[in-house]
Formats: C-alpha cells, sequence, structure tokens
C-alpha cells in the first residue's frame, strides 16, 4: 500500500476530516488534500513529518506500515484528551471511574 493511502486511512481511523487534520497539522488543506492525491514523494518533509507527528507515528512507522508490518504505539496525552473530548458525553459512569482510575496509576 503506498504511504499516501496508509496516512489517508489512519487520518479516517483517528476521526479527521481533510479540512479538521490539515488545520491540526497547521498546514493547507489543499497541500494536504495533493499529498494525499498525488503522493507523499512530492511533498516536503518538513510537511510529511508534521503530518506523523499529528498522527503520533513517527516516518519510520510509516514506512512499516506500508511494508504492511504492525505498528503498535502507545496512546499519548494528545490521544487520551482527543478521545475524551470526542467520546466523553457517551462514556458510563463507570467507564469514566476506571479511566480515573487508571490516569491515576500513570507514573
Amino acid at each position: 500500500m503506498e504511504k499516501a493511502k496508509v496516512l489517508e486511512r489512519l487520518i479516517k481511523e483517528q476521526g479527521y476530516s481533510i479540512r479538521s487534520f490539515a488545520h491540526a497539522c497547521g498546514i493547507p488543506e489543499s497541500t494536504l488534500y495533493t499529498i494525499l492525491k498525488k503522493g507523499v514523494g512530492r511533498a516536503s518533509v518538513d510537511n510529511i513529518i508534521l503530518i506523523c507527528q499529528t498522527l503520533g507515528i513517527t516516518v519510520e512507522d510509516l514506512e512499516r506500515l506500508v511494508a504492511g508490518e504492525i505498528v503498535k504505539k502507545e496512546p499519548s496525552y494528545a490521544d487520551v484528551e482527543r478521545l475524551l473530548a470526542r467520546n466523553g458525553k457517551e462514556f458510563s459512569t463507570e467507564q469514566k471511574m476506571k479511566l480515573i482510575k487508571l490516569l491515576s496509576e500513570l507514573d
């Protein structure tokens, strides 16, 4: 699978639209759209690094994903914040309490 397709899949899996992801990265929407439709090869290294960082992966992880390898990543604090912001209202009291307990156990 080519890099642009992997990036597009990851963006959608994280619940972003192209517009919202471009905003999160700080790059123009048209630039992101061009990268996803025409390929990563012509994009600037800085933009690819920004995209990967926003997705919570490294450029090396992107290479592994393209090769079909499974990349395990630990959720970052930003990932947890995003999850809560998007889904927090849907959590039951029990789920919220489990999350609070888990977060309090972190170093």
